[in-house]
């Protein structure tokens, strides 16, 4: 059969699939509702009444449980919101309007952030939402050219920030290496009030039985002599409940007091009923990470499925290659310039909602159309398999129109 009847074949399937983000599955939900009976009782371990206002910077056992997962003494870390994106969002607005820690207010000077491609289209969004400009640099196998890093942050003082996914990266699954960190940590800087936007989203996403570390860039900034260089983001969005989980940043005790101070005057305190029924849960970092073994048990045998798809019906098509990730939530598929587009039009006439060609790049312009997310999470393993079809099916039609 020729590419164009076997899609049509396909689309007489009728499914109605939405593979455009990466939610968590039903099934992955599930493991975590012990949550709704986690909580014997409203009052803190120093006493204080999880329901009433207060606790700016997160409950004291909350704190020290993202202490222990992130590696990093408690009196650094801050507890708030369900999300670490609202926790990214309000870290830039704050040094858009005030400034970081002794310096002058970013809106009163022109704003640029590196963007590490592909990657996060919310990060993207934040920039793009609050004016500040964005330069792509591209991501490599170890983490990112740092040689052109370098160059930039250090001849560019509007170079203020950077946004970086340390490991399993969205959506290309990339793992920075120790000297990555160091560098990162150790350049030189045309603005001294540079920022790297450090989210730790996938920290404990394996799919391998390896467990994959990155090196601590907190401790790598504090020896290089750069120590509120980096804040670190992390959550429990994928780990419990994606809607209702509690979210974290670490930093120095400059950038923490900094923090603070701006977030007293966004809110009176965080809900700390569900900080409390988060430690109970999920206790310490070994209880945590048998859950996520639960979750990997899941997750594994569908991006397996896609692998498996993608093998059977591109592994021979020019130019086509995916990437095949060691954790995080998503594959790459790259196609032959100018075909992303089109793929992602025709797997959306056969039932299968993907995130848009060039989410993945600043301003969703992916200059060489090459670069769609796959997201296997949320699907059954059975409509996973269909759906890897499908989309291997619609970029054959589209290389062969």
């Amino acid at each position: 059969m020729s590419a164009a009847e076997q899609y049509q074949a396909f689309k007489q399937l009728g499914l109605k699939l939405d593979m455009s983000r990466g939610k968590p599955a039903p099934e992955q939900l599930d493991l975590s509702n012990a949550l709704i009976d986690a909580l014997d009782t409203y009052k803190a371990a120093d006493g204080t009444d999880a329901r009433n206002y207060g606790g700016t910077i997160g409950l004291p056992e909350a704190r020290a449980l993202f202490a222990e997962l992130l590696d990093v003494p408690a009196a650094q870390v801050v507890v708030d919101s369900s999300s670490s994106l609202s926790l990214m969002h309000d870290v830039i607005v704050y040094s858009l309007l005030n400034g970081v820690p002794g310096h002058a207010p970013w809106v009163q000077s022109p704003v640029t952030f590196l963007c590490p491609v592909p990657g996060y289209d919310r990060h993207f969004a934040i920039c793009e939402t609050r004016g500040i400009k964005m330069m792509n640099v591209p991501l490599t196998e170890d983490g990112l050219d740092m040689d052109l890093v370098e160059k930039l942050v250090a001849e560019d003082a509007s170079i203020k920030g950077m946004w970086i996914v340390p490991k399993y990266s969205n959506p290309g699954g990339v793992v920075y290496s120790e000297r990555v960190v160091e560098r990162l940590a150790a350049m030189k800087t045309a603005a001294p009030d540079f920022r790297l936007m450090w989210d730790d989203a996938y920290r404990f996403h394996h799919l391998g039985e390896r467990k994959l570390a990155v090196a601590d860039i907190l401790a790598a900034c504090a020896k290089a002599g750069n120590p509120d260089r980096a804040i670190v983001f992390a959550s429990s969005s994928k780990v419990s409940w994606a809607g209702s989980g509690v979210a974290a940043l670490a930093a120095s005790p400059a950038n923490i007091a900094w923090w603070t101070r701006h977030a007293g005057i966004r809110s009176i305190g965080p809900d700390k009923i569900n900080q409390l029924r988060h430690v109970r849960y999920l206790k310490d970092l070994p209880t945590l990470e048998a859950l996520m073994e639960q979750h990997r048990q899941l997750l594994k045998p569908k991006f397996d499925a896609v692998l498996a798809q993608f093998q059977a019906h591109l592994g021979e098509v020019p130019g086509v290659s995916w990437t095949r990730p060691e954790g995080g939530y998503f594959i790459d598929l790259v196609t032959p310039d100018g075909a992303a587009k089109r793929t992602v039009a025709l797997a959306k006439e056969a039932g299968i909602t993907l995130t848009p060609a060039g989410a993945a790049f600043p301003y969703g312009v992916d200059p060489k159309d090459r670069h769609i997310r796959i997201a296997p999470s949320f699907p059954s393993l059975e409509e996973i398999n269909q759906a890897a079809q499908g989309i291997a099916l619609s970029l054959r039609l589209a290389l062969a129109a």
